[in-house]
């Protein structure tokens, strides 16, 4: 069965100028989080941009990814603390997210480094927003595993 969750945008004015919000409709998790150009490109100053939702969507898709691999192979992680980096560059055919880079910290009792390195990898690669990236933005997984 499909899922389909539903997020709302609006926008005012030309894109230097401009400003807009962006709202969880599924969930309502959140709602109206002022949007500008500014916030994508300068400083944010309390405001989001579509790449921070990017990076957040890959960040939690990830660490859910993580954990469900890790448990395919008999390990219960206690702790993963995920980041996403997502670069918008501007590039020959213009502004586009050139990358995503996954920074991944464990707790995960009876594993080993190279181990939890290798189910990262297969993680970064089964996690549904990384397969909607891929072929169109540089994926990288950075894993750490804490003592």
């Amino acid at each position: 069965m499909a899922a389909v969750r539903r997020a709302d945008a609006t926008w005012a004015g030309n894109l230097p100028a401009g400003n807009g919000t962006v709202s969880a409709i599924s969930s309502g998790a959140f709602n109206a989080l002022p949007t500008t150009w500014a916030s994508r490109i300068e400083s944010s100053d309390g405001r989001t941009s579509p790449e921070e939702l990017l990076a957040a969507a890959h960040a939690s898709c990830f660490s859910m990814s993580l954990g469900n691999e890790l448990f395919k192979r008999g390990f219960l992680a206690e702790r993963l603390a995920v980041t996403a980096n997502v670069t918008l560059d501007m590039t020959e055919a213009g502004r586009r997210v050139i990358s995503s880079a996954l920074i991944v910290s464990g707790i995960v009792p009876g594993i080993d480094a190279t181990t939890f390195a290798e189910i990262a990898e297969v993680a970064k690669n089964g996690c549904p927003i990384s397969n909607a990236l891929k072929g169109n933005v540089a994926l990288s997984v950075e894993p750490t595993l804490e003592a």
